[in-house]
Order: structure tokens, then C-alpha cells, then sequence
């Protein structure tokens, strides 16, 4: 079973909605089975490469101050268990870091790349268009640190994250996290692990008459 996962790294939802996906699937009978796969979405691809203070992007976005937003997202992650620092976070485009994500999917180290990702944006004021900063993380798990400077010194992976992120736009994706079971069963929100894990359950279910030699006619 495959679940793809739309997000952007600058999403709150989508760290709380990861982490809610990680205690349905640990729930979840055949977890050893399902591949995880995170696809690009950015929430603002006309976003500058130069860092700001995420409260400055929320205050001209709604119109009041960032604190207000603030609170109650940073009260939503506590519940998850995550540490939101936003007060600290800095805006920048996120499309370097989906190339990494990409990256290291190849070397198949995507879920802890992503992880650092998240953490390094909300829990540790980090720029996530920082190259030197990107490597480090990416070392810590599990790449070869010079391997990922030059890939991200290059152009590597640039064609097939816009490739993908023009799917995500074909596919009628417009708001994150959105997750995909086996190609058809899609959830858009950061929804409870208790819906995420029936949605993963109903999919194994429509699996099973296909993939079960039981259901299939005697050939005697």
C-alpha cells in the first residue's frame, strides 16, 4: 500500500497532521507494508529565497497580528507532542527543500529528512534556504553531507519536483496536508490518527479481494 502525502514545510497542519498519521499507522496491522511518500505542495511558490520572520508573512496574509494565529497553533502542536517556536520561524521559499526531500527519497531517508525539516522550521527558527544548514540536516539523517551540497549546488531534481508539483495541481490539490491511499482514497486536512487509521483500514480492506487467491475461481 502506498500513502502519499502533499505537504509544505512551512505548514503548521502538516507537521501536526504527520505526526497524527504516525500514531494511526502505528496502529495500523500491516504498517511494515505501506510506503510513505511525501510530494511537494507550496503554500506560497512566489515566495523570496531571502529570509524573513514567518510573523511578518502572517500579518500581511490575514491582516492582524501574528500572535493571535500564533497561540492556538502553537497549543495544537504541544497536543501532538511538537514544540512550535514561531515567534523565532523564518519565511522563505520552500522549493530547495522539497528538492532535498526528493533527494532523499532516492537514498531512502525521506521520513527522517522531513522530520528535521519540520523541526528545523518551527521548533528551531532555522532557513530552510540555507544550503550548509540543508546538508547538516541531512546529515544528521543519515547522507553523506558532501554528497547533498553538491546535489543542491546543482540542478538535480529541479524538472522532477515541478513535475510533481504540477500532478499535485492536476490532481486538484489545493490545500495541505492531503493524503492519498493507494492512488484513490483521498483526506485533505490534518485529520484525527482515529479517521487516518479507518481510511488506511477501508484501503487494505478494497485491497484484499483483488490480491487474495482465496476470492479467485478454481482452476481443478
Amino acid at each position: 500500500m502506498k500513502v502519499e502525502i502533499y505537504s509544505d514545510l512551512v505548514c503548521p497542519w502538516c507537521y501536526i497532521g504527520k505526526r497524527r498519521f504516525e500514531e494511526a499507522l502505528a496502529a495500523f496491522p500491516d504498517a511494515a507494508g505501506v510506503d510513505v511518500v511525501y510530494r511537494p505542495f507550496q503554500l506560497n511558490p512566489a515566495a523570496s529565497e531571502t529570509a524573513e520572520p514567518s510573523a511578518h508573512v502572517y500579518e500581511r496574509k490575514f491582516g492582524r497580528p501574528a500572535a493571535t494565529i500564533f497561540g492556538p497553533l502553537t497549543r495544537a502542536a504541544a497536543a501532538e507532542g511538537i514544540t512550535f517556536r514561531m515567534d523565532d520561524a523564518l519565511a522563505t521559499n520552500t522549493f530547495q527543500a522539497h528538492r532535498l526531500l526528493w533527494f532523499a527519497r532516492r537514498h531512502g531517508h525521506q521520513a527522517e529528512v522531513k522530520e528535521r525539516l519540520l523541526a528545523h522550521y518551527f521548533t528551531d527558527g532555522g532557513d530552510l534556504g540555507d544550503r550548509e544548514a540543508l546538508a547538516g540536516l541531512a546529515e544528521a539523517a543519515g547522507l553523506d553531507r558532501a554528497a547533498t551540497l553538491a546535489f543542491l549546488a546543482s540542478s538535480e531534481g529541479a524538472d522532477e519536483v515541478r513535475a510533481e508539483l504540477a500532478e499535485a495541481a492536476a490532481l486538484g490539490v489545493t490545500a495541505v496536508p492531503t493524503f492519498i491511499i493507494d492512488g484513490t482514497l483521498r483526506l485533505q486536512g490534518a485529520q484525527s490518527p482515529e479517521v487516518l487509521l479507518e481510511a488506511l483500514e477501508r484501503a487494505a480492506a478494497d485491497r484484499s479481494p483483488a490480491t487474495s487467491t482465496a476470492s479467485m475461481p478454481s482452476t481443478a
